[in-house]
Order: C-alpha cells, then sequence, then structure tokens
C-alpha cells in the first residue's frame, strides 16, 4: 500500500523541478494526481506518463483556479491535498526593482498562494479532511541581497500558512509550509532553460558555490524536497499543522569560517 492511496491531490507548477518530482513521487504512492502548470506540452507528457490528470493552471487567476477545481472533481470527484508549488525568482535590488515586476512575483507566489488555499479548503473539508502544503523558501526565514521581492512573498507565505491552519483546523484540514534552500532546478540555475547558455559549466559553478555556503557541501535534489511534501500530505505528520519545515542542508544554522 502506498502513503497516499486513493488520495487525489493538486501540485501546481508540476511540469518540472519540484513540482515534477512531487507529482512522480504521489502517483507512486497511490495518489490520484493532477498535474497543474502553465507550460502545456511538458505538463500533457508527465500526467500521460503517470496516468495522471493535467489542467492549464496560471496560479495569479482565480477563474483558472475555479476551472481546474471543476476539472479535478469531474475527473476524480473529490479533492484530498493540495502542494502549492508554484513560483518565480526574479534578481534584483529592491530599490532597482520595477513595481511591474515586483507586482509579478507577488501575484504568481503569494496571491496564487493564498488562491489555491481559497480554491480548494471547501473542497478538501467536503471529502472529510486533508492537507495543503505551501512552498515557502529558505528566504522566509531569513534576508538575502538581491532577491527581496522573493523574500517579501516567502515570508507571506509564512504568513498565510499559519492563518489557514488555525482556522482550517476545525475542518480536519492540515497546513503547514516548505522552506527550501538551494535546490537544483531552472530555478537556481537558469541556464538549464537557454539552449545558448553553458548549462554544464554554470552547473559547476553552482555546485562549487554551495560547497562553500552549505553545511552539507552540496546543493539538494527536487526529489528530496519531494519527500518532505510526501510527509506532511500523509498521515506520518497527523498531528502536525501550521509549521515552517526548513530543508536546505544546514544552510540556514549559520556561516562557516572554515
Amino acid at each position: 500500500m502506498g502513503k497516499l492511496d486513493g488520495r487525489v491531490v493538486i501540485v501546481t507548477g508540476a511540469a518540472r523541478g519540484q513540482g515534477e518530482q512531487e507529482a512522480r513521487l504521489f502517483a507512486a504512492e497511490g495518489a490520484r494526481v493532477v498535474v497543474a502548470d502553465v507550460l502545456d506540452d511538458q505538463a500533457e507528457a508527465l500526467a500521460k506518463e503517470l496516468g495522471a490528470l493535467h489542467v492549464r493552471l496560471d496560479v495569479s487567476k482565480e477563474a483558472d483556479w475555479d476551472a481546474a477545481v471543476a476539472a479535478t472533481k469531474e475527473a476524480y470527484g473529490r479533492i484530498d491535498g493540495l502542494v502549492n508549488n508554484a513560483g518565480i525568482l526574479r534578481f534584483n535590488s529592491l530599490v532597482d526593482t520595477p513595481l511591474e515586476e515586483f507586482m509579478q512575483v507577488v501575484q504568481v507566489n503569494q496571491v496564487g498562494c493564498f488562491l489555491g488555499i481559497k480554491a480548494v479548503a471547501g473542497e478538501i473539508a467536503a471529502a472529510g479532511g486533508g492537507t495543503i502544503v505551501n512552498t515557502a523558501s529558505y528566504t522566509a526565514m531569513t534576508g538575502m541581497a538581491a532577491v527581496g521581492t522573493y523574500a517579501a512573498t516567502k515570508h507571506a507565505i509564512l504568513g498565510l500558512t499559519r492563518v489557514a491552519a488555525m482556522e482550517l483546523a476545525q475542518q480536519g484540514i492540515r497546513v503547514n509550509a516548505m522552506c527550501p534552500g538551494a535546490i537544483d532546478t531552472a530555478m537556481s540555475n537558469p541556464a538549464l532553460l537557454d539552449p545558448d547558455a553553458d548549462a554544464e559549466e554554470m552547473s559547476k559553478a553552482i555546485g562549487d558555490l554551495y560547497r562553500k555556503l552549505v553545511p552539507l557541501g552540496r546543493i539538494g535534489r527536487p526529489e528530496e524536497v519531494a519527500k518532505l511534501a510526501l510527509f506532511l500530505t500523509s498521515d506520518d505528520s497527523s498531528y502536525i499543522t501550521g509549521q515552517p519545515f526548513v530543508i536546505d542542508g544546514g544552510w540556514l544554522a549559520g556561516v562557516s569560517i572554515l
């Protein structure tokens, strides 16, 4: 038996990176997964491979959430869980960040998380309870130069998580947040998405950087984050709600001078 047998779980941003690995692991553990993303070709291919449902979902649009919930219920009859994984990152100093860029990140990361909670809470309650896992960040727990907009939205996600956990507990819904550090995805290494870039060389440079910064001496793997998402979605975490879970190789623990 799988840890998620019979459960219906929506994973946003599931076409690649952490979301893809979460979708794969959840399906392997018996869940009926909804692969939600705006990257139609990649999401559709993954859904076909997993025998899952693909829905096109721009998390910043309430109408898209309504459509995704309706499609999920039509296909599976219920919703038991959500992983709010979709997110974007922009590098800029705060004073050089245009308002348009700031609002773009807020709309996807912060508003997208809010709309997800709002869209599925009633359905999860109607199914007898379940889970919501929000993807925050290492930067939700501390500051980091050049990613101020991203850090602001991830701090906000922790606030949303705590309030939702308090308000939804009586409906049998547990809400927690993951706070990944540097994870080996296209978000950490944009060169992976640029056909003209030397992705291998960039990966080496990033690997060298995190060997110095992270106590465990390496960048994290999306599969490792997926395992945390599984823990927070399964009954293994049945008495846990409203909490941030840092998964960063020890990065937040402090700065090494050695």
